[in-house]
């Protein structure tokens, strides 16, 4: 059974009536140079590579609707329509570079302070940083699968097929989204030719990455409460936490006894589980704090 989509979060009386957060690193790196910290990365750690969140000041989804797992297998039009807009995403999320965030991330954990590493990013940036041995909640766009029979391919190759299934496809990309799309008008949408399966020819092939209304695979998410059951504290680094797939593991940690701490711009959902709570940008606030540890 699928779960229906979450796309907004109206902040209640536990969150308004906190005081909002500090702009001071100090106390997230006390509790970070114990060690045993397990990061979850949202789409606010990509802001700094050009890939802009869903709701932060600027976020997509003041402008764009992502497209649901149900608009996707119900609708040929809806595929077409993603594949199109995701052909044009796809160039700029494969030449985003990591910036000072991810640079950090993957610093804190060379030195030992992470003992895990959860992102609900589809982007890749954090292992192109350098870090190990990431858990892709959602899935990376690198990625293609047939939902018929299930084989993965690189996105590379998907990409050369829709190109030359193309030839005269014309579009520009004035705005990339963190799912990977961009805004194209409907009438350069209609002409886009699709591709099958290589393996077993189904119009089926998606991005291997979760969409909105699609399950987390499960031992995906097990895997993600294992590394949280042996860590001392969860660090959330540029997430609103208004999606249940991350935001059930703050309240895991927290309701576990382990300390909680939010490094974001803007309020969350999970500001009333926060040990400490910073606001901050996160290139800057990562570039002090591993500094100070």
């Amino acid at each position: 059974m699928r779960s229906r989509p979450t796309l907004s979060w109206t902040p209640g009386p536990d969150v308004l009536s906190l005081a909002p957060g500090i702009a001071d690193v100090a106390p997230v790196a006390e509790v970070v140079a114990d060690g045993g910290v397990v990061v979850l990365s949202g789409a606010g750690i990509s802001t700094e590579s050009g890939i802009p969140d869903y709701r932060g000041a600027s976020g997509s989804l003041r402008t764009h609707t992502p497209m649901t797992y149900a608009d996707f297998v119900g609708s040929e039009t809806g595929r077409q329509r993603y594949w199109a807009r995701s052909h044009l995403g796809w160039r700029t999320i494969a030449r985003a570079a990591p910036n000072d965030g991810h640079r950090a991330v993957a610093v804190l954990q060379a030195r030992g302070f992470l003992t895990g590493v959860i992102t609900q990013n589809v982007d890749g940036l954090h292992q192109a940083a350098g870090a190990r041995d990431v858990i892709e909640l959602h899935g990376n766009l690198d990625r293609v699968i047939c939902l018929d029979c299930r084989r993965t391919t690189p996105r590379e190759e998907l990409d050369r097929r829709l190109r030359e299934a193309n030839p005269a496809f014309e579009g520009v990309a004035t705005r990339i989204n963190p799912d990977g799309d961009v805004e194209l008008p409907e009438d350069v949408v209609g002409g886009f030719r699709l591709v099958p399966c290589k393996s077993c020819g189904s119009a089926l092939l998606k991005p291997d990455v979760v969409f909105f209304g699609e399950n987390v695979p499960k031992p995906r998410v097990e895997r993600c409460y294992s590394l949280i059951d042996e860590a001392r504290a969860v660090l959330v680094l540029g997430s609103s936490l208004t999606v249940m797939s991350g935001f059930r593991f703050v309240r895991y940690a927290a309701k576990a006894g382990k300390e909680v701490l939010i490094v974001n711009q803007g309020i969350t959902r999970g500001d009333p589980y926060a040990t400490h709570r910073v606001n901050l940008p996160l290139g800057q606030a990562l570039t002090e704090l591993t500094a100070a540890v």
